[in-house]
Parts: C-alpha cells; structure tokens; sequence
C-alpha cells in the first residue's frame, strides 16, 4: 500500500523503508540496527536499556556500546528539524512516533471504519500480503524472533478481518464471497466463523457434495483441537471466535496506552500509563508490575483489559521496579505514597477511584486518608495494614530474614527456584507455564538488590491507626484460601474502615490468575462497586 505523506513515513510491508517527505532515506546495512529500529518504531513505548541488549544481542563483548552504536545510526534516520524522536537516558531508550506514519497502523486505523468498498478492502488485503519486516529476520536472537513471530500473527489476523468483511460484503457477488472465505479459512484453519460462513456459502450456492465432504473433516479438526463447534448451530453465522476478538482487543488497547514520566520531589523518575476512556480509576503500584510486560501477564491482563474497556486506568511502575528509575537511594513506604501523590497530579484527574493490590493497598489507605476530596472511592485487595515485622515471633522475623538474604543471592539466577519460592505462595494454583511466566516477571521488573529492600521495607508498613480515618466508600475483596496474606488480615482492615463492605473470593491466589472464576467475580464486583459510587 502506497502512502505519499510529508513527514516521515516509515514501511514495514515488505523489506524496511523509511522516507521523509517522500524521499527514501538511506538505512544502515546492519541488519540488528534496522531491526532495532522497527521495534522501537512499532513497540512505541519506553524500554529498559539492559533489556534491549538482552533482546538484540546475546552475549557480544559489550552489549550497551553495541547499543549506543546502533542508537547513534538510529538518530539521524528519525530526528529531524520537526523534533528530537528518539529519547534515550541513561536506563531507558524510546521512540515518540506519533508523528511518524507507519503503513501497518495506517491500515489498522482504516480498518476502523464499517463502511469501506470491496475495492478498499482488496487493495488492504493486497498490502497484508506482503511479508512483513521482509529479510529482518535475527535467527540467533530468540527474543526478537520471539516478537517479531507475533506481530507476524497479528498481520495474519487483521488479514483475516478483511478477508471476513470481503466474504460477507453487500456490494459482493456470491461466487466472490466464497472466493474470499475459501482464502479466510486457509488462513485460520483453527477460526470457527470461517469455517462457518464457509458452509453458509457452499450451501448457497448448491455445492452440497463439497459441504458433505468438508463438513466431517472441519469436525474432526476442531475436535483435535479441544475447540467445541457445531455446525448447525455455526452455519447460521451465530457464534463468534471470542479468542481472537479478545487477542485483537487487547492488541487495541495496548497500542493505544500513553506512557509518560514524571519527577519525584527527590528527582526519582516514576513511569505511568493511561489507557481507555470515562470515570478514572487509578491503581496504585505494588510489587511487582512492569508497564508493557503486564499485559502478557496472565494475572493482570484480564483485569487491566476489563476496566479500560468503559474506563480511563492510569497505572504506575513502583520507583525500583519496571519502567520506573531502578537506582534510587530512597525506597519506603513514605517514598510509596508520595509517588502516588506525583502521579495522579501528573495525570490531571481530580476524582477517581483508587485501586490497591497487596502492600499498595496500605499505600491506597493512607493517600485516601490525606486526601479525601479527591478519592470517589476505595477498593483494597489483598491488602495488610501492618507489615510482617508487627508484632512477629522472632523464629517467623529469622524465617523472612533468611528469604530476602536468599532473593539478594538468587534473584537475578536462570534458576527460578529462589524466585519460585514467591511464586508459588502468590499462585498456589497456578500451572507449571504461568509460574514459569511469574519467574521470568520478576527477573525483568526489578534487580535483586531491589527485591531484598522491598521485602524490607513491607515489613515495616503500618496505618492500622489511619483505618478509622478513611472516610471514602471502601470495598475490601480478599481471596479465602490466600496463603502469603490470610483471609482474616482483611477481614481485619474491612471491620476497622467505618462503612466499609468486605467480599470473600473462592481462590487460594494472593495474585488473581485471569482464567480462574474468582477473577470474573472479582471484575463484576468492582464494576457494581463503581457504578455505585458514581
């Protein structure tokens, strides 16, 4: 697809391109630049600067000076008189590119619209064919190879939207549609409305030898597959391939989170986001969160897809962890409150809900104490109101002791089991694939140095004396069977907040995994709570 845009305009359909106002720009010969590149430009949000070493090159000499090479090449391709684009600090590198045109999300963002011709469709459907990142391929970098397999999914997918619209389109003839829907279920063999509007089509054109013989065999694959399908139910077109339309959410809504950075009073920089739209909820950070990894989360990315689908969530990474500065000299529970306090006028919003999750609970109790007129309302999870080291027998102080001089020594090991030890009391129920994502999670949110001062500084937490002062509408949800935080802590917290309404979820998990039903009732009970509050 031919796009002539002053500006820079940058192709990714095909071999890399990149032209200002119009004019081919020169890029690097090496390959790892240019790929470097197209994840910046794609994956438009800010990146550890350890963490794109890990991703592009795999054990070179010096991986940050290769880095900074490839970033001094990087510069006069995309930084222009209009402004500086590629902001790179002493931990993070990101490119701003919403200024940049770039084919793929040009046609994502026509896509948008319901009403496009047959002829629009054909000439999107023309550009999707086209390998993407055509010859970037880095096969000694799994990282990379690991990402740039999924946005080869993801082009496959928006093809197969159009190719869905196509097969169904009004202006279209019947041998047409079937032309395109034979094309849509070649590219998802496993899409259960393509094989559908497949059978709709053979049907009506009176091809009843070819439906009798494709039938059996579509049956036989999604059974195979565990996919439940039937096809006179699905031949009415009544079932839709929820599995995709939620991958394609999700996608939506990341690309459209707004990452920004704002200063703490002592000069730590503390990296927030903001996705969605309508009444704000902010959640406060707790350990552990990383802005862009979140959303593979198994844990989080239900949840945070759920409340930015009808709200404005704004999140923050704790200073020490994610995207936020890792080198500070202050990390304490005062530290905590005061970074909520920095973000939330960063973001601008007067009201909203404040969310917290485990020790980010404490820090919600004692921001929504000093600043009630702007708290609407109040949802804890898993919380505490005082630390481990409270009233703590000294072999349990010795036990907790021993763990954080474990996570200084193990932490940052290949070997998860130090890490494992968390896991699997955060996620008790969790299967062997979700604990190994939780292992690698915590190797790339924090340094182990960083894990042990957390794990001291949650000891010290204390605002039992600041409950009765809440004067916000609180919902405390807390899950029966948790094994890091006991039901009976926020049971606690619930009877000590005047007003308050303490639910009960079914789950062993001090972390929610997104596919248990404590997660679903967890999301409609926040829901009711909101739409009550507002």
């Amino acid at each position: 697809m031919s796009i002539s845009i002053m500006g820079i305009t940058i192709r990714m359909l095909g071999e890399l391109a990149v032209y200002r106002d119009g004019v081919p720009i020169s890029l690097p010969p090496s390959k790892r630049t240019r790929a470097l590149l197209a994840f910046l430009v794609l994956a438009a949000r800010p990146h550890r600067r350890d963490r794109l070493c890990e991703i592009f090159w795999e054990l070179p000499d010096d991986p940050r000076a290769s880095l900074r090479w490839s970033l001094s090449k990087i510069r006069p391709i995309v930084n222009d008189s209009c402004g500086e684009r590629l902001i790179a600090d002493r931990e993070r590198v990101r490119l701003e590119g919403e200024d940049v045109h770039i084919d793929i999300k040009s046609i994502a963002l026509k896509l948008g619209d319901p009403d496009l011709s047959v002829e629009e469709l054909l000439s999107i459907d023309t550009a999707l064919k086209e390998p993407f990142l055509d010859g970037i391929d880095l096969p000694d970098q799994e990282l990379f190879q690991q990402w740039l397999l999924a946005e080869r999914e993801e082009i496959g997918r928006l093809r197969g939207k159009v190719l869905s619209r196509l097969s169904s389109h009004p202006d279209a003839s019947l041998p047409d549609q079937l032309k395109w829907v034979r094309s849509w279920e070649a590219l998802e063999p496993y899409n259960t409305r393509a094989a559908a509007q497949l059978l709709v089509k053979l049907e009506a054109l009176g091809f009843t030898k070819e439906v009798a013989n494709v039938r059996p065999k579509f049956l036989e694959r999604f059974r195979k597959a565990g996919i439940a399908w039937s096809p006179q139910v699905l031949s009415l077109g009544e079932a839709k391939d929820t599995n995709i339309d939620n991958q394609y959410l999700e996608r939506k809504l990341l690309t459209q989170q707004k990452v920004g950075f704002c200063s703490a009073s002592d000069g730590v920089r503390i990296a927030y986001a903001a996705v969605g739209d309508g009444s704000p909820i902010v959640k406060a950070a707790n350990w552990l969160s990383h802005l862009e990894y979140d959303w593979d989360s198994p844990i989080w990315s239900p949840l945070f897809r759920e409340l930015s689908s009808d709200h404005q969530f704004i999140r923050y990474d704790e200073r020490g962890n994610g995207l936020s500065d890792w080198d500070v000299n202050n990390i304490s529970f005062e530290s905590f409150v005061t970074d909520l306090e920095t973000v939330v006028d960063a973001c601008g919003v007067d009201k909203f809900t404040l969310l917290g999750i485990s020790q980010g609970a404490a820090v919600s109790i004692e921001y929504a104490v000093r600043h009630p007129e702007r708290v609407k309302s109040l949802i804890l999870f898993g919380g505490y109101a005082a630390g481990w080291r409270t009233g703590a027998t000294d072999a349990v102080i010795k036990e907790r002791e021993a763990i954080i001089t474990l996570t200084e020594t193990g932490w940052g090991q290949d070997n998860p089991a130090y890490r494992q030890i968390f896991s699997s009391t955060f996620m008790p129920s969790a299967n062997a694939s979700e604990l190994a994502w939780f292992n690698e999670f915590q190797r790339l949110t924090t340094s182990p140095e960083n894990a042990a001062r957390f794990l001291s500084v949650f000891g010290d937490i204390d605002v039992r004396n600041q409950l009765k002062k809440v004067s916000v509408p609180t919902l405390v949800i807390h899950s029966i069977g948790d094994q890091r935080i006991p039901v009976k802590v926020g049971f606690d917290i619930a009877s000590s907040i005047p007003n308050c309404r303490f639910i009960g979820l079914d789950s062993d998990g001090h972390l929610l995994l997104g596919r248990e039903p404590a997660s679903k009732i967890f999301v409609e009970e926040v829901r009711k709570f909101i739409g009550n509050s507002y």
